[in-house]
């Protein structure tokens, strides 16, 4: 079973995936996050480096849900390539940030890839405001994403209600941040897991 977690930078993604990990079983694929060697350079400069940011991306994904599909196993995924595809690379391009050149090079890409791909069986999505995730993403420290943009934010939030609003890969669950910490309260993460247990009941 193929479980993914999708949302915007600071959501809690990876929190999420490691507790699920731990209370499951499951195995854990993580973002590549620590060794992408575009990660520094693109929020130096996101026009220079957003073309091959997001090919990276495409690559890894790729390679992971086709290891994920391999193994036979239950495993969680940190972020899809769904994402990338629907949401990122199209908020660069509407930014004016990556060309129209690369942009259709990469959806041409992706349109290859996904007619190998099926869905996750679920995905969860993580909902949050925009001042959620920007405490969220002072607390992690991280150096390079202290140039990212309110407006960068608000763009990606908006694309991700419209790609879940639509969504049809599979089944979906919708976790409120806001109102849900559950890297902070068992209770929460409880709750979080009886709904997920709710949906995973009705794969079978």
């Amino acid at each position: 079973m193929h479980i993914a977690i999708a949302g915007n930078i600071g959501s809690g993604k990876t929190t999420l995936a490691s507790l699920l990990s731990k209370h499951y079983g499951w195995e854990v694929h993580y973002e590549d996050v620590e060794s992408n060697p575009y990660l520094n350079n693109f929020y130096e400069d996101m026009q220079r480096w957003s073309f091959n940011l997001q090919v990276y991306f495409l690559n890894s994904r790729f390679r992971q849900i086709v290891d994920i599909r391999k193994s036979g196993r239950t495993v969680i995924q940190d972020r899809t390539i769904y994402e990338d595809a629907y949401i990122f690379a199209p908020n660069l391009h509407a930014m004016g940030l990556m060309s129209t050149r690369d942009f259709d090079n990469y959806s041409s890409l992706f349109q290859l890839m996904s007619s190998f791909l099926e869905g996750p069986d679920l995905l969860i999505y993580l909902k949050a405001s925009v001042p959620t995730l920007v405490s969220q993403i002072q607390k992690r420290g991280r150096d390079y994403e202290n140039s990212i943009r309110l407006d960068y934010l608000k763009r990606l939030n908006e694309r991700y209600e419209d790609w879940t609003g639509g969504y049809k890969l599979g089944k979906l669950l919708v976790i409120d941040v806001d109102n849900n910490k559950f890297s902070e309260n068992p209770e929460d993460l409880g709750d979080v897991i009886r709904k997920i247990d709710a949906e995973i009941h009705g794969l079978f």
